[in-house]
């Protein structure tokens, strides 16, 4: 602001570069107590959003408790139980589904399938990449016995009928955790030709005697979930999480904590590295050799579903 003295006693005033120091300081003031409100308002309304999140957690989440009778869906009505005698274990309640598609399937269960602890010849990790986000996938072991019999153990959100799965659901005790025992033909049969998804077949390194434990260690993991159900979290009790927690059960820290962990289809990277599968030639050879879907939806039903999909797998580094 500058003064001009014209004669007279008559002083004019030029506002030069905008409003007067003193409007000014009046605006800034204005504009700063707008904000301070404003922030005041937004952390009022966080906190009452936070509250109210805190009390339907604690009157309406926290009070549920899983179920283990329910009408389910009819792919995980029955829950799978183990008993064991010496290197013996016989399993109940072991699916047996047939996939066309989702929906046009032949059900059965079968009431008694017994195993040799002692005669696991392999581990499968298997990833089912069910999205076009790689990280969204599903994770399950299939356990090969000496014999050809193949039983995969797939953890997995437990529905009644006419609710489906969502990963938002999942965080609020929505669905019990299911541990499905299936046969290979099912399990992996569902995903390969009943969904069209991609599937990748790990064959997992195992130092002597560690896949009788982690068949046992799978086989008591059932029994639990018979006697005492669980709550299914999308982030902390998962498919894969569920494996990880399995694996260090048998070999304490085995596998550490990692991302990864909690985004199943970049656990083939991690698992290369800390030596849980077989190197097949690097990385993205390995993804390549392991993918099973493309030839398997090939099948023609007369081989068993379990010999045509290791037909093109590269042999055991231990073989």
């Amino acid at each position: 602001m500058m003064k001009v003295n014209c004669g007279a006693n008559i002083q004019m005033v030029l506002l030069i570069g905008g409003i007067p120091h003193s409007t000014s300081g009046t605006v800034g003031d204005f504009m700063q107590d707008w904000l301070s409100i404003t922030l005041l308002v937004c952390a009022g309304i966080i906190g009452l959003m936070s509250l109210h999140g805190l009390w339907l957690w604690w009157t309406r989440v926290r009070p549920k408790q899983p179920r283990l009778n329910a009408d389910w869906q009819s792919d995980c009505e029955f829950i799978s139980s183990a008993e064991f005698n010496d290197s013996m274990i016989t399993f109940r309640n072991v699916r047996d589904f047939h996939w066309r598609t989702t929906r046009d399937r032949d059900e059965r269960w079968a009431d008694e399938v017994k195993v040799d602890s002692e005669k696991v010849k392999h581990i499968w990790f298997v990833v089912d990449q069910f999205h076009s986000f790689k990280g969204m996938s599903h994770t399950y072991l299939t356990f090969e016995f000496k014999d050809g019999t193949c039983l995969s153990f797939s953890f997995e959100a437990r529905r009644v009928k006419g609710k489906k799965y969502h990963p938002w659901t999942g965080l609020w005790r929505s669905y019990e955790l299911y541990l499905l025992l299936g046969f290979e033909r099912d399990v992996t049969q569902l995903r390969t030709h009943g969904r069209g998804n991609i599937v990748h077949m790990y064959r997992v390194i195992t130092p002597p005697d560690k896949e009788r434990q982690m068949i046992v260690q799978m086989s008591h993991r059932l029994n639990q979930l018979t006697q005492r159900p669980e709550f299914y979290h999308t982030l902390f009790k998962t498919c894969n999480t569920s494996i990880v927690r399995a694996v260090n059960t048998v070999t304490p820290g085995r596998i550490p904590f990692l991302w990864r962990n909690f985004l199943p289809g970049y656990t083939p990277k991690a698992a290369l590295k800390l030596g849980l599968i077989e190197d097949w030639g690097g990385l993205e050879m390995t993804r390549e050799k392991a993918r099973v879907d493309q030839r398997s939806q090939n099948w023609d039903g007369k081989e068993e579903y379990s010999e045509m999909l290791r037909k093109h797998l590269p042999p055991s580094n231990s073989e």
